[in-house]
């Protein structure tokens, strides 16, 4: 490794740090890092580099991370305003007058409403308000919360038609659709060892090694990394498995075998999924958070480390979710993990009642998408719940992502209300119930009556000690 150089940049003689605090603060190398990594606020800090210019720097909570930056603004993070109005101009131009309008109505109906979405998606990457993300790039962040606007809108319009024209819509984004789907049998044979099959025994086991199982892999790390705690993820895992046992009445798809369930599922995919997610969020909230331009970085190494480094987040929060502090934050646990399964329930619900087969290319668009806008939903939401005085409202992304949730639920309800209302067999009723009635009862004992023991026990306390012989002599 070669010789570190010192920071260059962004410490102005206002906040240039003092001798003894440089001896210990870090130095920067060729490579464009900085050692050691990000301290938690919570033990004493004797050297600290640079703290961030926003107005979050000043609201630090002791689960987040010191951040240096010297500033650099190149091309790449200035605004383009006025380039991207002037292309835009340019193409509306062309199409005005130098192109001939097909006489096609279907056709030149379609083009209308893709270019109308394109114009506001062009407004929204270079106007709309930044979210908490800020890499690989903020524009990059504001084009997928302009993509929340459309869905959302979408779903309103489909929410809106009949059930048979909202169906038959859908045959104006992919022709194939708009037709009932197939029955298909997802339960059969659930033996592990099948001795009835002399050539391959085993085969019931590798007829689900589809590509759902590495989707499930891959579905769970990444919600790990949204959510940031091994115990909300485990619990959702294992509610929506015990989802699909109360409701493979309605829908087929969620009858499934035992060991599909649990060893497939909970243990091997979602666990597996989980485990790596830890890991890689332990990961980034060891590693430093030093930025230098790279321009300002000396050798190739660091250059292209730098670039690597571009897609991975600017700075680190670790979530402390604390659903058992207080009754504002357990209320709000319990409604992020009800809206994390109903969304789940809904990629099943919505492709069963809009005709979409399950490897559709708009399912996986879904799912993409769910990808990009739900961490920065779970950030946003972390931060109103955790710091409500300084994030006064919901954040943008988690208002649009709740509204889509619950849009999307609609749809399921309108247009196939009968599935939903199938009777619930009694035991699965009584099963629910019985749980609904211990959350409720632990809810009751944990910020309504314990509290008011540990008061009148601390009253009883200090009135003993106010008239104990000692305090009268």
């Amino acid at each position: 490794m070669t010789k570190p150089e010192s920071k260059k940049g962004g410490v102005t003689a206002a906040n240039a740090p003092s001798k003894s605090t440089a001896s210990a603060a870090e130095q920067v190398n060729n490579n464009g890092s900085i050692e050691p990594g990000c301290q938690d606020q919570s033990t004493p800090i004797k050297a600290k580099v640079m703290k961030q210019t926003s107005r979050e720097s000043l609201h630090r909570r002791n689960t987040e991370c010191e951040v240096y930056d010297d500033g650099t603004n190149t091309f790449f993070w200035r605004a383009h305003t006025v380039t991207v109005l002037f292309i835009l101009t340019c193409a509306l131009v062309y199409v005005t007058l130098l192109e001939e309008t097909p006489q096609d109505t279907t056709y030149n109906t379609k083009r209308g409403i893709v270019a109308s979405i394109l114009v506001f998606l062009c407004f929204g990457v270079t106007q709309a308000k930044d979210g908490p993300f800020t890499r690989p790039h903020p524009a990059y962040w504001r084009f997928w919360l302009c993509v929340t606007v459309v869905y959302e809108l979408f779903l309103i319009f489909i929410l809106f038609q009949t059930v048979h024209d909202g169906r038959q819509f859908m045959k104006y984004i992919d022709p194939k659709l708009g037709v009932p789907l197939p029955e298909r049998d997802y339960g059969g044979n659930c033996l592990i060892y099948d001795p009835g099959n002399v050539t391959d025994p085993f085969h019931n086991i590798w007829d689900k090694m589809d590509g759902f199982v590495p989707a499930h892999f891959l579905g769970w790390y990444i919600k790990t990394l949204m959510i940031r705690d091994w115990w909300m993820c485990m619990i959702i895992s294992v509610m929506f498995e015990f989802l699909e046992y109360s409701l493979e009445h309605q829908l087929p798809n969620f009858s499934e075998c035992w060991w599909d369930h649990w060893i497939m599922d909970v243990l091997v995919c979602n666990g597996l999924g989980i485990y790596c997610g830890m890991k890689t969020l332990a990961w980034l909230s060891m590693k430093p958070y030093q930025w230098q331009g790279l321009w300002n970085i000396p050798t190739y190494k660091g250059k292209i480390k730098r670039i690597a480094f571009q897609f991975t987040p600017y700075s680190w929060v670790k979530f402390e979710w604390k659903p058992a502090s207080n009754l504002r934050r357990w209320l709000a646990v319990l409604g992020i993990i009800f809206m994390f399964l109903l969304a789940e329930l809904n990629t099943f619900y919505l492709k069963f009642v809009l005709w979409m087969p399950p490897e559709h290319y708009l399912v996986l668009l879904r799912l993409v998408f769910f990808v990009n806008v739900g961490g920065v939903a779970m950030r946003e939401i972390y931060d109103f719940m955790d710091d409500p005085k300084f994030h006064k409202k919901l954040g943008q992304q988690a208002w649009l992502v709740a509204a889509i949730t619950v849009t999307e639920f609609l749809i399921v309800v309108k247009y196939d209300p009968n599935t939903i209302m199938l009777p619930i067999p009694f035991f699965i009723i009584q099963c629910w119930i019985l749980g609904i009635i211990l959350i409720f009862t632990w809810t009751l004992w944990r910020f309504f009556i314990r509290p008011c023991r540990d008061e009148r026990a601390a009253r009883k306390h200090s009135h003993s000690r106010r008239d104990s012989p000692l305090n009268e002599k």
